[in-house]
């Protein structure tokens, strides 16, 4: 990771998503508490999540809106917009304005989704194809370091200064991102996929998906271990106080627990790429799950903070394996509605996951459930193991080279080498 942080376009790039990470970490969990303070219901503070998600529905078109203009200045104005998009929240004052949180949290997730099809296509821009894992992993250490004290601290500020002004610090974080980022040098090429047709290429990051092999069958097992994954949302709860005899309080130690593995699996996950693969990273972040959450069947606390330290390592490993994967297997003129189209595809068995969790986590055990999440996460990871050969570990190929049938990795070194002789 230090090879990629050397690197001053993108240390620069780096300041200014960490103001943005830091002001999105304290809002998430802020709005839902202050949604359940003014009305009292659970239901209701959970309606927020779903708002966010919501937007996910948009993105081909989002996806097509983005790869119509220049990574960088796109970039600048979207976290600009969103720090505007905050604005309303100031106005909040009862229960009669919880629609404003509603209509923020929505604008908030197509912000969310607009904002990470343009990173990954400025990481693309910036940072060479063979530091690709180190930058995501980056970014996702720093995410996973941020889940121990963001979501903690938006609580406390919400309860200290009130809704309003924490969402004054959240607009200030993407206000510093937008600044930061605009100070960048980097040459802008002309618009990635200038000018792509209406309606004919909303659907180019769908079918980029479809017919990439790799990317197909990495989204068909991310998919497949998703169905399930979002159960431990509710299940966790239950482990808690049906299994230990604990205060639902409880969980915010076991969330931390798994924080500090998810910082592991960020600083390991450059290094497991160049040893497996982008599939073969992603194969291991699902399947240690299983492990983890065949553990959580059985309530001992010295084994679920072991299970909970393995699932906070596979979180980052399977983000790293599957953004470095489209990165690398993307054309850059389709670079942002083939991110958009993949959060979707990821985010709506998530979303389905979650709201089966929290309604069979009512009628049948727990233990049960975690023991299917388990199975089926393994066969997920099983699945994507079997098709690591598509992405074989050493040096990546880049989109638009062809790719040779064999030694896939020593003709890209010579083709490089080549090119370089020139």
């Amino acid at each position: 990771m230090r090879t990629v942080l050397r690197r001053p376009d993108f240390r620069l790039l780096f300041g200014g998503l960490l103001a943005s990470m830091t002001a999105e970490s304290i809002l998430l969990l802020a709005l839902a508490v202050w949604v359940k303070d003014l009305t009292g219901s659970n239901g209701l503070a959970g309606g927020t999540i779903f708002a966010i998600i919501a937007p996910m529905t948009l993105a081909p078109l989002v996806g097509w809106f983005v790869d119509r203009y220049p990574r960088r200045p796109f970039f600048v104005v979207a976290n600009l917009a969103t720090a505007a998009l905050l604005t309303p929240l100031i106005a909040v004052r009862d229960r009669n304005d919880v629609w404003i949180i509603y209509l923020v949290a929505a604008l908030y997730g197509l912000s969310y989704l607009t904002l990470s099809a343009a990173l990954s296509g400025l990481i693309r821009q910036l940072v060479p194809v063979e530091l690709l894992a180190e930058a995501n992993g980056v970014l996702q250490t720093v995410r996973q370091g941020l889940r121990l004290i963001g979501p903690l601290a938006g609580a406390g500020l919400y309860a200290a200064i009130g809704g309003g002004a924490l969402a004054v610090i959240g607009m200030a974080g993407f206000l510093v991102a937008a600044a930061v980022v605009a100070a960048l040098r980097t040459a802008e090429p002309s618009p990635p996929g200038a000018g792509p047709r209406w309606p004919a290429e909303l659907g180019a990051g769908l079918r980029h998906l479809a017919g990439e092999r790799a990317l197909r069958r990495a989204l068909l097992g991310y998919g497949l271990g998703s169905l399930v994954m979002g159960f431990t949302e509710s299940l966790i709860f239950a482990y808690v106080d049906h299994g230990l005899r604990r205060d639902a309080a409880f969980v915010g130690v076991l969330v931390t627990v798994q924080g500090i593995g998810g910082l592991v699996g960020g600083l390991c996950s450059p290094g497991v790429v160049r040893r497996l693969g982008e599939v073969g990273t992603l194969a291991a972040g699902i399947a240690f799950f299983g492990p983890a959450a065949l553990a959580l069947a059985y309530p001992d606390l010295r084994l679920g903070v072991a299970a909970l330290l393995l699932a906070g390592v596979s979180l980052p490993l399977t983000m790293v394996g599957l953004n470095t994967l489209i990165q690398r297997r993307t054309p850059p003129r389709l670079l942002g509605r083939v991110t958009a189209a993949a959060e979707a595809v990821v985010s709506g068995p998530q979303a389905v996951s979650i709201g089966t969790g929290a309604l069979l986590v009512g009628i049948l055990d727990y233990r049960l459930l975690f023991v299917l999440t388990g199975l089926v996460t393994l066969l997920a990871g099983g699945y994507l193991w079997h098709a690591r050969h598509l992405t074989p570990p050493g040096r990546p190929a880049t989109p638009g080279v062809p790719r040779p049938r064999r030694p896939v990795d020593h003709e890209v070194v010579g083709t490089t080498r080549r090119r370089r002789g020139r």
